[in-house]
């Protein structure tokens, strides 16, 4: 318990600190008796708090494109993993370990928020807008709150799934049968790309930060990147998994990234979206088998 304690300070003490660098006792490094022990310790905190700790013993946590899986059938990799994540699964998973009140449910958390309601790949939350949010803003995970920090600066937008767009390579390149594809309008808030940072400081720590792209008919969706908002110092960060730049989980100065991301020509960043995590309602919180690690 010495030693756990002892990784909570220095996770606490990283979580002040101005640049980002591995986590001493990150989560890799834990065995499943010291994860339980640490999930403990935290639950009695605040969510934000929680969500802060978790996630930053990701830092330093390398890259990797669609880690997790069903552990079978169409994508066998694991369903659970910490030694590499990508950045949706991060955020993912940092959310079911912030809001498992023990060890035992961070499975059953992480299953309903990657899954629509039952954990086959075609059942899976792909699509940002027209699946992932939707759907955990509906189980309660998520809340939009993008006008609330935005003010008057914010905008609707849509995405605009059709027949065409699932003729795409990208969009083929997920295997969903024709009946599992959607289609139609999909809308969300949007701060633009250049009124960001006027209400950067308004956003508390472990926001969901949500980077969108121009809607083009043949992608299947709009937001490309997301991570979490952390409030350190003076100034905003986004703890994301960097895939290109980095290639690992890192604190990166939000004006620093909004300004790399406002070069991109190709396909244009056009703005964020902001989503709180909620503590889901009592149903559905069921203990689940043990997590499956490689």
């Amino acid at each position: 318990m010495m030693a756990l304690a002892v990784s909570l300070t220095a996770a606490l003490l990283l979580a002040q600190a101005p640049v980002a660098a591995p986590t001493p006792g990150g989560w890799a490094a834990l065995s499943p008796e010291q994860r339980a022990a640490l999930l403990a310790l935290e639950a009695p905190t605040p969510l934000a708090e929680r969500l802060l700790h978790v996630s930053g013993r990701f830092l330093g946590t390398p890259y990797l494109v669609s880690p997790l899986g069903e552990g079978m059938g169409v994508d066998p990799d694991p369903t659970f993993r910490v030694d590499a994540v990508d950045c949706l699964t991060f955020v993912e998973q940092s959310m079911a370990l912030s809001l498992a009140r023990d060890e035992s449910e961070v499975a059953s958390l992480l299953e309903r928020i990657r899954y629509a309601s039952t954990p086959v790949y075609e059942d899976r939350n792909h699509l940002m807008e027209a699946q992932w949010l939707p759907n955990n803003v509906r189980k309660g995970f998520v809340v939009d709150v993008t006008r609330r920090y935005g003010g008057e600066d914010t905008v609707r937008v849509q995405k605009v799934l059709t027949s065409l767009t699932w003729q795409s390579r990208s969009s083929q390149a997920l295997t969903l049968p024709p009946e599992r594809q959607p289609k139609g309008t999909f809308s969300l808030n949007m701060l633009p790309l250049d009124r960001i940072l006027a209400h950067a400081r308004q956003i508390p720590t472990g926001t969901i930060l949500l980077v969108l792209r121009e809607d083009l008919p043949l992608k299947a969706t709009r937001i490309t990147h997301l991570g979490f908002v952390v409030q350190k110092g003076r100034r905003t960060w986004l703890r994301h998994a960097a895939r290109n730049r980095y290639g690992r989980v890192v604190d990166e100065d939000l004006e620093s990234f909004l300004t790399r991301n406002a070069k991109y020509d190709k396909w244009r960043v056009t703005g964020v979206s902001l989503f709180e995590v909620h503590p889901p309602t009592d149903e559905g919180r069921e203990p689940s088998a043990s997590l499956r690690s490689p």
